[in-house]
């Protein structure tokens, strides 16, 4: 018998195709896994990255967010060269896709459960049109990620991405791998997780359902920038690990991301007079629940804005902006006056809780701005237009763990 000639169009219908199986490392000890996960690098102070490093030696944060003298990508790499040689690390020995499920409770109290498919992304940009992003990225936090994929080989974290699913193939599927006992379990910030690891033609037909595209990058534009940067350098570094969810998932929930303005104290006569020119301006009792509030202003773009002393002041606007998303009505006509107003130093921060924005401004800060948050339909119409939004604009909430598996890049773990 000959040698077996290979088949050259799977192989090239394979580099092409979306989404796929893949041959990931898990971390060995299952049953300790809440010690080993943590939330992505890019939410995480370092107070808590001392505080998850101190759960154990082989939390992912040695990895995503590593530390030491000299090069801590380097460290980074080591640190995982160590781990696979102590067994802590295993590669699955055949493709698997991930079912993820993660069980939370939103601000009002409310029980959520979100589930979607962990597989392999391919890294090939947002030139065809099969991926699409709403955020625009920086340089900085780019070039961190990169010099990290460089030295370790891996694409070491998930990114979330959205399937539109139209007729349910890929929910009915994860609802059938879901009716069976997970692989592994583990618990991050009060959030339940459950990995079910699926192979064979049954991963295959959960990858197919996926879809060729588009898929919307909900969170991770940075990391998907990167991996498609590190595609040109490294032939292997093909695909990103990403978690698929179906837009239609009854889980599927996008937080408001508010506003905090630090710096001098603000004229507020005279950006009252300033609003009136665009909003309806009306005063509110501190008191009241800031949500309830928010969530009875109607459909016009609107906000509450907390000002020192407990006065809350409501904008509505005045007209509907059918063209323009709220919070980017809100980002221009109602943030970034009130940091100008605020003095040359002044800055912009973010925070998820209504609460976290009366308390900030009662210890300084010059004023907090409550917005809601942006549906989902709008944000993939912004995405299929080509548009970006505002920093901070979405937050789909829970954050993907970090440690659920690594990508090794070709044979960098043998």
């Amino acid at each position: 018998m000959g040698r077996r000639i290979p088949n050259v169009m799977a192989d090239a219908t394979m580099s092409s195709t979306l989404f796929t199986p893949i041959r990931a490392e898990r971390f060995r000890a299952r049953d300790r896994l809440s010690d080993l996960i943590a939330p992505p690098y890019d939410v995480v102070s370092a107070e808590a990255r001392s505080a998850l490093a101190g759960r154990s030696p082989h939390n992912i944060v040695h990895v995503t967010l590593p530390e030491g003298s000299g090069d801590r990508y380097q460290a980074a790499a080591r640190t995982l060269a160590r781990w696979r040689a102590a067994d802590v690390l295993e590669r699955d020995p055949d493709p698997a896709v991930y079912v993820v499920q993660q069980e939370f409770l939103l601000p009002d109290g409310r029980s959520c459960l979100r589930t979607g498919v962990i597989g392999g992304l391919l890294a090939e940009g947002y030139e065809p049109g099969r991926v699409r992003p709403h955020e625009r990225t920086h340089r900085g936090a780019k070039e961190d990620r990169l010099a990290l994929g460089r030295a370790t080989r891996a694409a070491v974290e998930p990114i979330l991405v959205l399937a539109r699913d139209t007729r349910d193939h890929l929910r009915r599927r994860l609802d059938g791998v879901t009716r069976h006992e997970p692989t592994a379990v583990a618990e991050l910030d009060g959030v339940a997780v459950g990995i079910w690891r699926v192979t064979g033609a049954q991963a295959d037909e959960i990858a197919r359902a996926v879809g060729d595209g588009p898929v919307y990058i909900a969170d991770g534009h940075h990391r998907y920038e990167t991996a498609t940067a590190l595609r040109a350098e490294l032939a292997e570094a093909s695909r990103i690990p990403a978690l698929a969810v179906p837009v239609r998932d009854p889980g599927l929930v996008v937080l408001a991301t508010h506003r905090l303005v630090q710096g001098a104290p603000v004229d507020l006569a005279r950006m009252r007079e300033r609003w009136a020119e665009c909003f309806v301006v009306e005063d509110r009792e501190a008191e009241l629940d800031p949500q309830g509030l928010l969530d009875a202003l109607g459909p016009r773009p609107a906000a509450a804005i907390v000002f020192p002393g407990g006065r809350v002041l409501v904008l509505s606007a005045h007209t509907d902006h059918d063209s323009e998303l709220e919070i980017a009505v809100v980002e221009r006509e109602i943030v970034q006056p009130l940091a100008r107003a605020a003095g040359p130093e002044a800055t912009i921060g973010y925070v998820a809780s209504p609460g976290e924005v009366f308390d900030a401004v009662a210890r300084g800060a010059a004023a907090g701005v409550l917005v809601r948050a942006t549906p989902t339909e709008r944000i993939l119409a912004v995405a299929d237009a080509g548009g970006i939004m505002p920093p901070k604009s979405t937050y789909f909430a829970p954050k993907v763990p970090s440690g659920l598996l690594i990508l090794p890049f070709g044979d960098a773990a043998a």
